[in-house]
Formats: C-alpha cells, structure tokens, sequence
C-alpha cells in the first residue's frame, strides 16, 4: 500500500517518501520514467493536485527532472560528500529531562566546529520519529544523532534502517538499540545503579523498592545493577515492591506507581528510574503527609537541574550528559569524514551525589 489514509502524515509527503525510496533502493534507475501523473492516480486514488505536489517536491530536491512532452525522469544521485555538513537530531523532548542538556553538548560542539543542527522534538512517539526522519533526509543531512523512542526495539531499528539504507551515518545517544551496529555514546547505567542501590544498603535499608520502565535500554540496565547490588550484600529480590513500566514517562501514569509504593510501609526507600520519578515521590509523599527521608528514604538518577533546590535535596547519580552530547557530535562527525573503522561505543561514567533524602536506619529486620 502506497497511502496510508489513516495516517496523520500528509498524503503527498507520504508519496514523495515512497517515490524517493523507490529512487535510492534501486526499483527507479538513473534516466529511467517515472509513472505519470493519471498512472499514480489510478494506482493511489489521490487527485492530481496532490500527486503534482509530491513530484515537484522530488524535483526540487534533486531526486527527478521533468522533460517536456516527454515525461519525469530519475536523476542519478550524488554522494553524500556533496552534502553541506547539516546534521539532524533526534531527542524525546527539548523542554524536559535531560535532553535540553544533551542538546546543549551537541550544539556547542557543533557550534565550534562551523557545523549547523536540526533539532527535531520526538516526544518519545516513533509515528513523530518515522515523519522527521523522513523530513531530515529531505533536508539532505550528513548525519543523525538519535536519542531511541520509547517503542519496541524493531521500531527503532526501522528507524535506524531508514538512515543506513541512505548512507547517513546515526550515532545512538544515551539509549542504544540491541543487536545494532550503531555508533553510541552513554554512560554505565548498570554500574550506576549498582552503587546507588549499594549507597541504601549501606545506610541501613533492605526494602529497597524501584519505581521505572523496562522499554529503554537505559532503565533495563538500571534494574540489572539493582538486583545486582542486592544479590551481592545478600538481599533477596523482591519482584512485588518492583513496578516497571513498558511506555514513556506519563506523569498521570507514574504518579499511581508512586502511590502504590508509598502505601506499602514495609518499604524504607525508593530507587526512582530517573529524577523525574522522584519528583513525582516528593509530589505525593507530601500530599499523603509522609517525610523525605524520616518517613521513607529516595534516590533518583540524572542529577538534572533542581535536583538540589527542593527542600529536601536529592541524593542522585550525576550523569555527564552534557560530555555525552558533545562525545556523539564527535562520533558523527568521524563517520562524516570517512572513518569505516568498527562501530564505537563511548560508555561514561557516572558519580554518586549524597544529598540529604537519604537517612541511615539501624536494627531492621
């Protein structure tokens, strides 16, 4: 099926996408004739004005040439060194987390080396990923770095395919696509999460329950260093003090995971998958008039911006998301210049910030 009616992407931008794909995988040949404009409306239903607008889009970027009375032809396409040096980023959102953090490392170091960005806002949606991807080869980028949505690794993947079919190089940030062969740049989520579930033991707690989702590579790696930690100092796992999610950060969502921790008073800390979810523990624990940490210990991990301002400061891992931003601009950037060599994975590391949600317990049973 060409069209996809039921799609929010238009139906023109959807038929230059199939035409342009039909160009780069081979079916269309350089000098060849493209169907004609009665030939796509018969095969697609779509009116000819819509039809006009998707080829003349494909001319303009270089993909067809009209010869009069004779029909549209295939141009034969240049190399992606011919391209300007323009590359396209992919992040959840701009506004929150850590990806206004990560753009910032991108972006300066873009900015010192007299290279221009496009910086698209995903919000985590793989149907808003597939359209810019779609939009940032239009705009003939040299390269993509690609914070991974939060849908089933195969989507990502396809996302990742529709770069490397073209010959746009992908650099992975933060989160990484199992069985890739993707540039990469990150930090050690497992040993993070490890010595902050080690800082609790520590302090004296063993029901340590963990709030997070298992659909990013990121937070599957963060529940691993927790079980870890416990099977090391001799805790038995607890899957039912354990609440994973498998979609994006929802706050309507995560805030009913808060309050089912907090009813449970066998529980003496929390490990929130990120920030994010321990404000949301600050957020709740306040309206249930519980007290951080007299009443029950937190941790969360990013160390994101606020994270020592609330009243009770955060205890936290302190990830160099910034340095990670600047690492993938520079992983793209060798691919650009023409480095085959195997794919690079940059893993950084990340530090315990002890704060003050965090307090010492003795004598638990």
């Amino acid at each position: 099926m060409i069209i996809d009616r039921n799609s929010p992407i238009p139906q023109y931008f959807q038929l230059q996408t199939w035409i342009i794909e039909h160009i780069e995988q081979g079916v269309f040949k350089p000098d060849e004739k493209i169907p004609t404009e009665e030939e796509f409306s018969q095969m697609t239903g779509l009116a000819r004005a819509t039809i006009r607008q998707a080829i003349q889009n494909c001319v303009n970027m270089g993909y067809l040439n009209r010869k009069r009375r004779l029909g549209t032809f295939v141009i034969k396409q240049k190399s992606n060194n011919d391209k300007k040096t323009i590359i396209g980023i992919l992040v959840p959102d701009i506004r929150s987390g850590y990806a206004p953090e990560l753009a910032r490392g991108i972006g300066d170091e873009a900015a010192d080396n007299k290279h221009s960005i496009i910086l698209c806002n995903t919000d985590d949606f793989y149907i808003k990923t597939n359209f810019h991807a779609d939009n940032l080869i239009e705009h003939n980028v040299s390269g993509v770095i690609f914070v991974p949505t939060a849908a089933p690794d195969e989507k990502n993947r396809m996302i990742l395919e529709k770069f490397t079919r073209k010959n746009i190089p992908v650099v992975l940030a933060d989160r990484v696509i199992p069985e890739s062969n993707a540039d990469y740049a990150t930090t050690d989520n497992f040993h993070g999460a490890y010595e902050l579930t080690k800082h609790l033991v520590h302090k004296g707690h063993k029901r340590i329950a963990v709030i997070l989702s298992t659909l990013f590579s990121t937070e599957r790696q963060r529940l691993d260093g927790y079980k870890q930690a416990l099977s090391d100092c001799d805790i038995a796992f607890d899957p039912s003090i354990v609440v994973t999610d498998q979609g994006p950060f929802l706050e309507h969502i995560y805030m009913k995971y808060v309050r089912k921790i907090l009813a449970n008073d066998q529980i003496t800390a929390i490990f929130a998958g990120h920030d994010r979810i321990a404000y949301l523990v600050y957020s709740v624990a306040r309206e249930l008039g519980l007290r951080i940490p007299e009443d029950i210990s937190l941790v969360g991990y990013d160390d994101l911006p606020g994270s020592s301002t609330y009243p009770v400061s955060l205890t936290t891992m302190h990830q160099p998301i910034y340095s990670m931003g600047k690492q993938s601009m520079k992983l793209i950037m060798s691919r650009i210049h023409g480095d085959v060599s195997e794919p690079q994975n940059i893993i950084l590391k990340s530090y315990l910030v002890e704060r003050s949600s965090v307090r010492a317990i003795s004598n638990q049973n």
